[in-house]
């Protein structure tokens, strides 16, 4: 048996390529417990009762934004608004939270790219970020489309091309691995087409897109949220994990969503 005590701060993984199955570790506090290892083994996930900012550490009855204090959620820079709606980034105008977060993490190369999750969709992520970003949105084959200078152009970008492509991913699909076969490469020239002519210079023409695997022994017919919030206690036997997902015989949880809260994990043979 292995039990673990601490503050929750979702799924943390490893892609080792399209051969192997993404590796996925389940962070409780400073402890990080190796999931595909326990795949087929009964986990348990209980709510101790208090939550914490995942980062000032203060206690709160209520977090936001997967893990965050009020106070934290309205004055940190990665909680603005503009990080979920990039083509309003107010950098240039100088409202930025923090100025140097902007630089680093906003005013630097960013990828548009089609992924298959549930069903094809049009995202961006920071360089150097895409497989993070594709593995949490449980991605399993991916491409990037236009490499920009700023997150700003990527996110007028990825507006603009949601007018002919999703920008959401069904979880309930995506979970069921519901999806249906896509060329990608054929479907990028066609959205290629519906470039704005400002951006087609960062058109971004690699022909080789990443494909992932998860760690799942089988598949439910019917999604089931499973939720602190609801109940002290949850889990069963774990069945397989995609995106910030546990995948349970009898329902999922979705590991980020709970970020902050304090929990025991106990694993059983």
């Amino acid at each position: 048996m292995v039990e673990l005590r601490g503050v929750l701060h979702g799924l943390v993984h490893q892609y080792h390529g399209k051969d192997h199955p993404v590796d996925y570790y389940l962070q409780v506090g400073e402890d990080r417990l190796p999931l595909n290892e326990w795949l087929g083994r009964e986990l348990t996930i209980a709510f101790l009762g208090e939550k914490n900012c995942i980062a000032c550490g203060r206690k709160t009855n209520k977090t936001f934004n997967n893990g965050y204090c009020y106070p934290c959620f309205t004055k940190l820079p990665e909680n603005d608004l503009c990080i979920v709606k990039p083509h309003e980034c107010h950098y240039d105008q100088g409202t930025c939270r923090d100025a140097s977060f902007g630089e680093a993490h906003c005013m630097i190369p960013h990828y548009v790219y089609l992924a298959v999750s549930s069903d094809v969709k049009v995202g961006l992520t920071r360089k150097n970020n895409e497989l993070k970003r594709w593995v949490d949105q449980g991605a399993i084959r991916a491409i990037p489309i236009a490499e920009v200078p700023t997150r700003r152009m990527a996110g007028e970008l990825e507006v603009h091309l949601s007018q002919f492509l999703p920008d959401k991913t069904n979880w309930r699909k995506m979970l069921k691995g519901d999806v249906k076969e896509v060329d990608l490469l054929a479907l990028r020239e066609e959205v290629y087409a519906h470039f704005p002519e400002e951006f087609k210079p960062f058109q971004y023409r690699e022909d080789e897109w990443i494909d992932i695997t998860y760690p799942i022994l089988e598949s439910l017919d019917k999604i089931k949220s499973l939720t602190l919030d609801k109940q002290e206690s949850l889990g069963g036997k774990l069945i397989g994990v995609k995106a910030q997902y546990l995948i349970f015989e009898n329902g999922v949880f979705q590991a980020k969503k709970h970020a902050g809260y304090q929990v025991q994990v106990t694993v059983t043979a």
